[in-house]
Protein backbone atom coordinates (compact mmCIF):
# COMPACT_ATOMS: atom_id res chain seq x y z
CA UNK A 1 0.00 0.00 0.00
CA UNK A 2 2.94 2.66 0.86
CA UNK A 3 4.55 1.66 -2.57
CA UNK A 4 1.13 2.75 -4.10
CA UNK A 5 1.80 5.93 -2.45
CA UNK A 6 5.54 6.30 -3.26
CA UNK A 7 4.71 6.07 -6.79
CA UNK A 8 2.44 9.30 -6.40
CA UNK A 9 4.41 10.98 -4.57
CA UNK A 10 6.39 10.83 -7.43
CA UNK A 11 4.26 12.43 -9.61
CA UNK A 12 3.14 15.24 -7.34
CA UNK A 13 6.87 15.70 -6.72
CA UNK A 14 7.08 15.84 -11.07
CA UNK A 15 4.12 18.42 -11.40
CA UNK A 16 5.55 20.63 -8.19
CA UNK A 17 8.84 20.98 -9.68
CA UNK A 18 7.30 21.62 -13.18
CA UNK A 19 5.37 24.37 -11.40
CA UNK A 20 8.01 26.25 -10.17
CA UNK A 21 9.71 26.31 -13.35
CA UNK A 22 6.41 27.94 -14.69
CA UNK A 23 4.98 25.50 -16.76
CA UNK A 24 2.06 24.39 -14.70
CA UNK A 25 -0.40 26.57 -13.26
CA UNK A 26 0.33 26.37 -9.30
CA UNK A 27 -3.84 26.65 -9.16
CA UNK A 28 -3.76 23.37 -10.96
CA UNK A 29 -1.24 22.05 -9.10
CA UNK A 30 -3.07 22.75 -5.99
CA UNK A 31 -5.85 20.10 -6.77
CA UNK A 32 -3.18 17.55 -6.68
CA UNK A 33 -1.24 18.36 -4.02
CA UNK A 34 -4.50 17.60 -2.47
CA UNK A 35 -5.11 14.37 -3.92
CA UNK A 36 -1.76 12.84 -2.56
CA UNK A 37 -1.51 14.43 0.82
CA UNK A 38 -4.77 13.25 1.18
CA UNK A 39 -3.54 9.77 0.29
CA UNK A 40 -0.01 9.91 2.05
CA UNK A 41 -2.34 10.71 5.83
CA UNK A 42 -4.80 7.80 4.93
CA UNK A 43 -2.18 5.41 4.18
CA UNK A 44 0.35 5.54 7.01
CA UNK A 45 -3.00 5.79 9.69
CA UNK A 46 -4.12 2.49 7.70
CA UNK A 47 -0.79 1.01 8.55
CA UNK A 48 -0.15 2.08 11.77
CA UNK A 49 -3.64 0.48 12.76
CA UNK A 50 -3.16 -2.73 11.10
CA UNK A 51 0.67 -2.91 13.15
CA UNK A 52 -0.60 -3.56 16.27
CA UNK A 53 2.05 -2.94 18.80
CA UNK A 54 4.75 -3.64 15.97
CA UNK A 55 7.28 -0.75 16.60
CA UNK A 56 9.20 -1.49 13.74
CA UNK A 57 6.41 -1.30 11.32
CA UNK A 58 4.65 2.23 12.90
CA UNK A 59 8.01 3.94 12.31
CA UNK A 60 8.16 2.95 8.81
CA UNK A 61 4.42 4.30 8.20
CA UNK A 62 5.18 7.25 10.68
CA UNK A 63 7.42 8.72 8.08
CA UNK A 64 4.43 9.32 5.28
CA UNK A 65 3.08 11.49 7.21
CA UNK A 66 5.71 14.44 6.59
CA UNK A 67 4.91 14.27 3.66
CA UNK A 68 1.00 13.98 3.66
CA UNK A 69 0.97 16.83 5.23
CA UNK A 70 3.34 19.07 3.13
CA UNK A 71 1.26 18.39 0.40
CA UNK A 72 -1.90 19.18 2.02
CA UNK A 73 -0.03 22.27 3.32
CA UNK A 74 0.97 23.01 -0.60
CA UNK A 75 -2.28 22.58 -1.56
CA UNK A 76 -4.19 24.42 0.68
CA UNK A 77 -1.63 27.15 0.21
CA UNK A 78 -1.67 27.06 -3.06
CA UNK A 79 -5.47 27.78 -3.42
CA UNK A 80 -5.82 30.12 -0.39
CA UNK A 81 -2.89 32.31 -1.54
CA UNK A 82 -1.33 32.25 1.56
CA UNK A 83 2.47 33.24 2.53
CA UNK A 84 4.98 30.34 2.02
CA UNK A 85 6.69 31.07 5.16
CA UNK A 86 4.86 28.56 7.18
CA UNK A 87 5.35 25.77 4.70
CA UNK A 88 9.04 26.57 4.75
CA UNK A 89 10.00 26.42 8.07
CA UNK A 90 8.02 23.20 7.93
CA UNK A 91 9.93 22.14 5.51
CA UNK A 92 12.91 22.65 7.36
CA UNK A 93 11.63 20.44 10.11
CA UNK A 94 10.83 17.74 7.58
CA UNK A 95 14.77 17.91 6.31
CA UNK A 96 15.92 17.67 9.87
CA UNK A 97 13.41 14.36 11.04
CA UNK A 98 14.75 12.73 7.55
CA UNK A 99 18.15 12.61 8.26
CA UNK A 100 16.90 10.39 11.57
CA UNK A 101 15.02 8.39 8.98
CA UNK A 102 17.72 7.70 6.86
CA UNK A 103 20.25 6.59 9.71
CA UNK A 104 17.07 3.95 10.87
CA UNK A 105 16.77 2.66 7.39
CA UNK A 106 21.16 2.04 6.90
CA UNK A 107 21.07 0.84 11.18
CA UNK A 108 18.24 -0.53 12.04
CA UNK A 109 16.23 -2.08 8.65
CA UNK A 110 19.25 -2.52 6.45
CA UNK A 111 17.84 -0.38 3.71
CA UNK A 112 20.52 1.25 2.37
CA UNK A 113 18.42 2.52 -0.96
CA UNK A 114 16.16 4.29 1.14
CA UNK A 115 18.95 5.77 3.60
CA UNK A 116 20.06 7.27 0.55
CA UNK A 117 16.20 8.10 -0.44
CA UNK A 118 16.15 10.01 2.68
CA UNK A 119 18.76 12.20 2.04
CA UNK A 120 17.71 12.96 -1.18
CA UNK A 121 13.98 14.33 0.42
CA UNK A 122 16.27 15.59 2.77
CA UNK A 123 18.04 17.63 0.69
CA UNK A 124 15.08 18.82 -1.30
CA UNK A 125 13.57 19.84 1.94
CA UNK A 126 15.95 21.60 2.69
CA UNK A 127 16.02 23.66 -0.63
CA UNK A 128 11.90 23.97 0.33
CA UNK A 129 13.04 26.00 3.55
CA UNK A 130 15.41 28.01 1.53
CA UNK A 131 13.36 28.82 -1.39
CA UNK A 132 9.58 29.72 0.63
CA UNK A 133 11.03 30.00 4.22
CA UNK A 134 14.17 32.52 3.63
CA UNK A 135 12.25 33.83 0.26
CA UNK A 136 15.78 33.36 -1.72
CA UNK A 137 13.81 33.19 -4.82
CA UNK A 138 17.03 33.00 -7.14
CA UNK A 139 17.02 29.02 -6.20
CA UNK A 140 13.67 29.06 -7.55
CA UNK A 141 15.01 27.38 -11.46
CA UNK A 142 17.21 24.82 -9.20
CA UNK A 143 14.78 23.79 -6.70
CA UNK A 144 11.88 23.25 -9.26
CA UNK A 145 14.88 20.78 -11.22
CA UNK A 146 15.39 18.90 -8.56
CA UNK A 147 12.19 18.36 -7.33
CA UNK A 148 11.18 17.08 -10.67
CA UNK A 149 14.13 15.35 -10.91
CA UNK A 150 13.23 13.36 -7.61
CA UNK A 151 10.03 12.87 -8.79
CA UNK A 152 11.09 10.13 -11.11
CA UNK A 153 14.57 9.12 -9.03
CA UNK A 154 12.92 8.86 -5.20
CA UNK A 155 9.42 8.14 -6.25
CA UNK A 156 7.93 6.68 -9.63
CA UNK A 157 11.02 4.33 -10.65
CA UNK A 158 11.51 3.26 -6.47
CA UNK A 159 7.77 2.31 -6.60
CA UNK A 160 7.35 0.81 -9.94
CA UNK A 161 10.63 -1.50 -9.04
CA UNK A 162 8.75 -2.44 -5.24
CA UNK A 163 5.28 -3.41 -7.33
CA UNK A 164 6.43 -5.63 -10.07
CA UNK A 165 9.05 -7.36 -7.74
CA UNK A 166 12.46 -6.22 -8.96
CA UNK A 167 13.62 -3.90 -6.05
CA UNK A 168 15.60 -6.62 -4.28
CA UNK A 169 17.78 -7.00 -1.20
CA UNK A 170 20.24 -8.90 -3.25
CA UNK A 171 21.08 -5.56 -4.93
CA UNK A 172 20.36 -3.31 -2.48
CA UNK A 173 24.44 -2.40 -2.07
CA UNK A 174 24.89 -1.32 -5.53
CA UNK A 175 21.52 0.64 -5.83
CA UNK A 176 22.03 2.96 -2.98
CA UNK A 177 25.85 3.47 -5.00
CA UNK A 178 24.14 3.91 -8.43
CA UNK A 179 21.50 6.80 -6.43
CA UNK A 180 24.35 8.07 -4.61
CA UNK A 181 26.48 8.81 -7.43
CA UNK A 182 23.69 9.99 -9.84
CA UNK A 183 22.49 12.61 -6.76
CA UNK A 184 26.21 13.84 -6.31
CA UNK A 185 26.38 14.32 -10.17
CA UNK A 186 23.45 15.31 -11.48
CA UNK A 187 22.57 18.26 -8.54
CA UNK A 188 25.99 19.43 -8.39
CA UNK A 189 25.68 19.92 -12.16
CA UNK A 190 22.67 21.62 -12.33
CA UNK A 191 24.19 24.03 -9.81
CA UNK A 192 26.99 25.01 -11.89
CA UNK A 193 24.15 25.01 -14.70
CA UNK A 194 22.00 27.37 -13.02
CA UNK A 195 23.81 29.36 -10.13
CA UNK A 196 23.49 31.93 -12.50
CA UNK A 197 19.89 31.28 -14.37
CA UNK A 198 17.03 34.10 -13.53
CA UNK A 199 13.76 32.46 -11.78
CA UNK A 200 10.52 32.67 -13.54
CA UNK A 201 8.84 35.65 -13.69
CA UNK A 202 6.37 35.00 -11.10
CA UNK A 203 7.51 35.87 -7.12
CA UNK A 204 7.50 32.85 -5.24
CA UNK A 205 4.60 34.10 -3.41
CA UNK A 206 1.86 33.01 -6.27
CA UNK A 207 3.35 29.82 -5.94
CA UNK A 208 1.66 29.30 -2.48
CA UNK A 209 4.45 26.34 -1.31
CA UNK A 210 6.56 23.77 -3.37
CA UNK A 211 5.41 20.46 -2.11
CA UNK A 212 6.94 16.89 -1.80
CA UNK A 213 7.76 13.65 1.16
CA UNK A 214 7.60 12.10 0.12
CA UNK A 215 6.97 7.68 1.20
CA UNK A 216 8.04 4.40 0.91
CA UNK A 217 6.83 6.71 2.24
CA UNK A 218 7.92 9.92 0.38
Amino acid sequence: MANVGLLFVGAVLFLNGLMLLGKVDSRAAAIFNLFVGGLQVLTPTYLIIAAGQDASRILLASGIFLFGFTYLYVGIGLLMGLDTTGVGYYSLFVSIVALGYSFVSFRQFNDQPFGVIWLYWSFLWFFFFLLLGLKLEVLTPYVGWVTAIEGWVTGVIPAFLLLSGYWVQQNYSEIAIALGAFGVLTFGALWFVLRHRRPPGRPVEQYGAAGSPAGSTG
